[in-house]
């Protein structure tokens, strides 16, 4: 006689990772932690919950009283980023953080709404040095060997056949047609972002690191969130993203030091969100006053561990390298 089957409500407290899966984790995590310490980088920890959040236009955090009466509001944060910048304007040395960061609207194979976060932050480096550190991650704890490099211009010409910095706009939707790509009813003809983004994701983005890590530099100045600006014609975001199977692991700087030019690009993102249908996120934070006291010149990566962990293990989504993804939270 057969056993019965197991009643599915039963099974809702179970992890939806293997053990042998979170094995693995928490040996990529020691590994990680290896790696930072051999490089002489502090470990710490900052508040999840803050007065603060990173303005973003595609970031949306989550809003939470902090008190009965509702009166105090606090946010999740997206990223540790302002308050890691804020220990470094205090003289805090080169650092890393293991972080629980959260995030609305995102859920799916490869997005959670809360997940991990590494971010460091290295004094003295530029974009070059950025990019080499980590290349030596990846290639330490996915051991596909050091990262390509290609710059926005390049990748956009290879997979996409076009200059993304020079192209104007109405032929960015050509090459959306050409290619076969549809865009959300949302994107408008004058959101040229917009129209790089969705070709970067449809056309670009599976062809980066697929047999070996890639990372992606010199970004539109447009693209630019909180990496310094180079001059030039075009002028290009010191900003660079690690790819690996085409899927996006890690976003770098060479970080803006400048306090008016972050107020001025809090405002203008704040603008953007206002006319997504988005809340406007607070434009004075802490990190304004620590830029004003003095930032030291630095490089600052964050990178998913989660996705990281689940190239490492074989596996196809998140939920398979966590413990309790959020619809078992």
């Amino acid at each position: 006689m057969e056993p019965p089957a197991p009643d599915p409500a039963s099974a809702e407290f179970r992890p939806t990772a293997t053990w042998r899966v979170l094995r693995q984790r928490a040996e990529l995590l020691r590994r990680l932690r290896d790696f930072f310490h051999a490089r002489g980088m502090l470990e710490v920890e900052t508040p999840i919950l803050s007065a603060d959040t990173v303005v973003d236009r595609h970031l949306d955090p989550f809003c939470v009283a902090v008190d009965s009466a509702g009166a105090r509001a606090g946010f999740l944060q997206t990223s540790p980023e302002f308050a890691m910048k804020r220990l470094l304007a205090a003289g805090g040395p080169s650092m890393y953080q293991v972080a629980r960061v959260f995030r609305q609207d995102e859920l799916g194979p490869l997005h959670n709404p809360e997940f991990t976060m590494v971010e460091w932050y290295r004094l003295g480096d530029g974009l070059l040095e950025a990019m080499q550190f980590t290349s030596d991650l990846a290639e330490t704890l996915l051991g596909r060997g050091p990262a390509e490099r290609l710059s926005y211009a390049e990748a956009f010409v290879r997979h996409v056949g076009l200059d993304p910095h020079r192209a104007p706009t109405a032929e960015l939707m050509a090459a959306a047609r050409r290619l076969r790509v549809v865009a959300p009813e949302s994107l408008g003809v004058e959101d040229r972002d917009g129209w790089l983004d969705l070709l970067l994701a449809e056309c670009v983005q599976p062809h980066l690191g697929c047999s070996a890590p890639a990372i992606v530099y010199d970004y539109p100045a447009s693209q630019s969130a909180l990496a310094r600006v180079r001059p030039g014609v075009p002028p290009l975001a010191e900003r660079f993203e690690l790819y690996a199977s085409g899927i996006e692991l890690a976003n770098g700087y060479h970080e803006l030091l400048d306090a008016q030019e972050l107020r001025r690009r809090i405002a203008e993102t704040n603008t953007q969100r206002v006319a997504d249908g988005k809340p406007a996120l607070p434009p004075e934070n802490r990190l304004l006053a620590a830029m004003q006291a003095g930032l030291p010149p630095m490089s600052g990566v964050a990178l998913g561990f989660d996705r990281l962990v689940m190239l490492a293990v074989g596996a196809s989504s998140l939920a398979e390298v966590i413990a309790f993804p959020f619809d078992r939270a």
